[in-house]
């Protein structure tokens, strides 16, 4: 690749290298996205990139760029979200955490920083990604935590959702609940494990997949719940796939209730193993109904 020029954060050929004197950093982050108009920076509204960006370059002394594991919507929330930056300060990875800390907002905080290896890419080199929906299943509005879950006042039957869950498995055609503004070049995807769970009055949908289209996960979890209410059999959800037409499928749940929760790499960059969350969550939910 004789042409190759490099730009920061990118992905770095096998025979290429980093500039003399630049190191690649990632770091596991987490955030409470209700204020934010979600990950990437917008010129109109407050982002979680634009914090973050702030808070490293304050710690580098000079201007550093972030690049994400992938982009969340407003008010989505990651217990789990990584990203890689290049600098040429050298921090240690404490300094990176704590320095950072001090000048985030309290709804975003590094939990985890690192020097990795020039061929680590937060997005093109992860394998999977895993997001949790959490939904507060009670008679009356929560209160406390009321942006942190999605609430449904009609009892759930998780069993039959279970079921509805079993049609999105493997590679297929999710044009049925794939957003409007969606830029992907291809519908399909390889869902890997999908389950609904319940601990009290909060019902919790986990998928993992090789990645996703715009609003995919909330776009599921509405027809998920027309089945979990008794409106419509598990079988739909088959049937909506088949149909690859998203104005047959449900109206897109709330953000309030979503979560990035774990993003998985081959072992050689060596990312730490962290609680998949969100905190107030279990990390083994088990897939009995309690």
């Amino acid at each position: 690749m004789t042409d190759w020029i490099y730009t920061e954060g990118c992905m770095i050929p096998e025979d290429k290298h980093l500039p003399t004197g630049v190191t690649r950093y990632a770091a596991i982050v987490q955030y409470q996205g209700t204020d934010f108009c979600g990950f990437q920076r917008q010129k109109h509204s407050p982002s979680v990139q634009q914090e973050l960006e702030q808070a490293l370059s304050y710690v580098a002394d000079c201007p550093v760029k972030t690049h994400c594991a992938g982009r969340t919507d407003t008010a989505v929330h990651a217990s789990h979200q990584v990203i890689h930056f290049d600098t040429s300060a050298e921090r240690s990875g404490y300094s990176w955490v704590q320095g950072a800390n001090s000048q985030l907002p309290d709804s975003i905080a590094l939990i985890w920083a690192d020097k990795t290896t020039q061929d680590f890419h937060s997005r093109f080199s992860a394998g999977a990604r895993t997001y949790r929906y959490v939904i507060d299943n009670s008679p009356t509005r929560p209160a406390i935590m009321a942006a942190a879950v999605t609430w449904v006042k009609k009892p759930l039957d998780i069993s039959l959702m279970q079921d509805g869950c079993q049609y999105l498995l493997g590679e297929q055609d999710f044009s049925a609940f794939r957003g409007s503004g969606c830029q992907s070049n291809s519908p399909w995807r390889n869902v890997h494990r999908a389950n609904v769970y319940r601990r009290g009055n909060l019902v919790i949908f986990e998928i993992t997949a090789n990645a996703f289209l715009l609003h995919m996960v909330r776009n599921i979890v509405g027809s998920l719940l027309d089945v979990g209410t008794g409106s419509k059999q598990p079988v739909w959800i088959e049937q909506l796939l088949a149909a690859a037409d998203r104005c047959k499928s449900a109206a897109t749940a709330a953000p309030d209730g979503l979560y990035v929760v774990a993003v998985d790499y081959p072992t050689k960059f060596d990312l730490p193993e962290v609680p998949k969350g969100p905190v107030f969550l279990p990390e083994n939910l088990g897939i009995t109904e309690e």
